[in-house]
């Protein structure tokens, strides 16, 4: 900590505004730490002097279950912080939302999860930025692609990556039957330059285009949208929120070296799991979680078997139980890898 505030004096410290604000970011991150463990450490003392007064004889019984349910209360607002502790969990975040084949109906759904993931980081308190959006031919959207900025914006996203399912009664179907719909969620953090990620500009193929849609609808005069191909991986990047090209190339690198790095981390995850005698089915990318609207109402994450009969508060950005269901069975999976790798 004393290091980062002899950096922030430093009279050349704003020469560089993105260092600076990165190391500011940082230094507000370790005091939010000091605070948290200040105010447990306060409440702890506290709990330990009743305690004792009791034992004297003392009537204090209601302030010592004032304190407890204080103490209790705070360790389940800051649980799921608690258990992200991974290398980039409070890194900021890319989602990207891609609908599968079905056309308008599978579009509409994609645009449902979009206002469910925006709704969701309002409530969260973190920012959100259209890096790329493209409507749908009739309604909802082809593609989307969003940064979402905030502590820990990673560690709470990465549980929606994977294949999402409606199930509902088509709007778009005159005959009112029923229709499944799938749309694929893609979620990396957001990984600074300086990292071992390594990309050679001979591997890239880089487009230029006039922007369009969401977050582009101001910018489209020029052809200022990129999008960027890496040859190796098959990785497609495209960013048109900038009225630059240069800004929305840079952009889109960072976007590309976060998901090379985010391919390796899972690629050692799986390594490791499959080096066990009872090899476990890691299936990236595969379907996590139904949303049944009709013939009955519910949400179901298949990964954990966490349910809610109120499909409409999911879909409104109430996605907290599910999130820590699924930190809690990773941290489960974690714990095991670790034995695995010994």
């Amino acid at each position: 900590m004393m290091e980062l505030e002899s950096l922030s004096a430093d009279p050349d410290f704003w020469n560089d505004q993105d260092k600076a604000q990165a190391v500011l970011k940082q230094r507000n991150a370790i005091q939010q730490d000091i605070d948290l463990a200040k105010k447990f450490e306060t409440i702890t003392d506290d709990i330990e002097v009743h305690q004792e007064l009791m034992k004297e004889g003392e009537d204090v019984t209601e302030e010592f279950e004032s304190l407890l349910t204080e103490y209790y209360e705070l360790i389940e607002q800051n649980e799921l912080k608690m258990m992200l502790s991974g290398d980039y969990d409070d890194a900021a975040a890319i989602l990207e939302i891609h609908p599968g084949a079905g056309g308008t109906e599978s579009q509409d759904w994609a645009s449902m999860l979009y206002r469910m993931y925006t709704r969701f980081c309002e409530k969260s308190g973190f920012k959100v930025e259209i890096l790329n959006y493209l409507d749908g031919e009739e309604a909802g959207l082809k593609s989307a692609m969003i940064r979402v900025d905030g502590r820990f914006a990673y560690g709470f996203l990465k549980a929606e990556s994977g294949v999402h399912r409606l199930v509902r009664i088509s709007p778009f179907d005159a005959s009112k039957r029923r229709h499944t719909s799938f749309t694929s969620v893609h979620v990396t953090p957001e990984i600074e330059e300086d990292t071992d990620i390594d990309i050679d500009e001979k591997d890239l193929r880089i487009d230029v285009y006039r922007s369009s849609g969401a977050g582009g609808q101001h910018v489209n005069t020029t052809d200022s949208a990129v999008r960027i191909t890496h040859l190796p991986s098959g990785i497609v990047v495209s960013c048109q929120n900038e009225r630059s090209q240069h800004k929305n190339k840079a952009t889109a690198m960072k976007v590309l070296r976060s998901r090379l790095a985010e391919i390796q981390r899972l690629e050692h995850q799986e390594t490791v799991r499959n080096s066990a005698a009872e090899k476990k089915d890691i299936a990236f990318g595969s379907q996590i979680r139904s949303y049944v609207l009709h013939p009955y109402r519910m949400v179901k994450d298949h990964r954990t078997n966490e349910e809610s009969p109120a499909p409409d508060k999911v879909l409104e950005g109430n996605l907290q139980d599910f999130i820590r269901a699924y930190l809690l069975s990773e941290t489960a999976k974690e714990k095991t890898d670790e034995g695995l790798a010994v």
